[in-house]
């Protein structure tokens, strides 16, 4: 129970946590919480799929299936969340003073809140479809009552949302104007987590055998199953033991979206001046 309990609640948390900071991140536009809710009910669908055709997706390209799947999967959620953080970037400032305006802010920010609503949808269904897979395996595995586990998954399922709901909360109430920098802040910590993860999945298929030894273990002073050692992966894709190819993943995609951003605030900043020089 305990341990099934504890496997629900790390990924619901990733799931929910992200959940959680785009939520805050769209703050103040029309209808996003049917744009977010429709993304959740994607991911799940698409979960429940997943698990269902699993056997099936696995022995594709001789038997590595299910990791080229959650390498397409991670790749496309990383794009999106790159091109929301240079969106932000240029439209933020006009975001946080039109919150109030819904129609204005509607219109601006219907495309950062598709490209978040996908990534949205592709962190549940690949979350959600670990989950199911991992549940249903204990349960199978089991010779005893699944009722325990059920309970536990459920258990799980619920203090992850929870933990979830409260970044949300706490992320809303930071003022208007400072909220889009948090969480496009936190966004660009999600991205590096995504390319984090996107580097182990490719050392795991056998695509990439440079830079794949861990670097060092630091199991011994925060592990990556410990209350701590889970939170702040969900975060920001801690890992005890990462390889040299996942720290270069993480950082060089935070580095390149940095500098994306800011590369598109400077070109905004000239066609502003060329304007008013015209």
């Amino acid at each position: 129970m305990f341990a099934t309990g504890l496997i629900v609640f790390r990924e619901t948390l990733e799931a929910a946590l992200f959940v959680g900071i785009v939520a805050a991140a769209t703050r103040g536009l029309e209808r996003r919480g049917l744009w977010i809710a429709g993304g959740v009910l994607a991911g799940l669908t698409g979960a429940l799929l997943l698990a269902a055709g699993m056997e099936k997706v696995s022995v594709w390209a001789d038997g590595i299936g299910q990791d080229l799947l959650n390498v397409g999967i991670i790749t496309l959620a990383l794009a999106m969340l790159a091109w929301h953080c240079v969106w932000v970037s240029t439209h933020g400032r006009e975001m946080a003073q039109e919150a109030r305006q819904t129609g204005r802010s509607a219109a601006e920010g219907t495309g950062s809140l598709r490209a978040l609503t996908l990534a949205v949808a592709l962190a549940v269904l690949r979350e959600g479809a670990e989950t199911v897979l991992f549940v249903a395996g204990f349960m199978s595995g089991s010779a005893g009552s699944g009722l325990p586990m059920l309970l536990g998954a459920l258990t799980g399922l619920a203090l992850g949302s929870l933990a979830g709901l409260l970044i949300y909360l706490g992320l809303a109430r930071i003022k208007t104007q400072h909220l889009f920098s948090v969480t496009n802040a936190l966004i660009l910590v999600l991205a590096g987590s995504l390319a984090s993860q996107l580097a182990k999945t490719l050392i795991q298929a056998g695509l990439v055998v440079h830079w794949s030894e861990p670097l060092w273990d630091g199991s011994l002073v925060l592990s990556n199953e410990s209350s701590l050692g889970i939170l702040l992966h969900a975060l920001m894709g801690y890992d005890a033991s990462p390889s040299g190819l996942q720290l270069l993943f993480y950082a060089g995609a935070i580095g390149m979206i940095w500098m994306a951003s800011l590369q598109a605030r400077n070109w905004q900043k000239r066609d502003r001046t060329d304007a008013v020089m015209r």
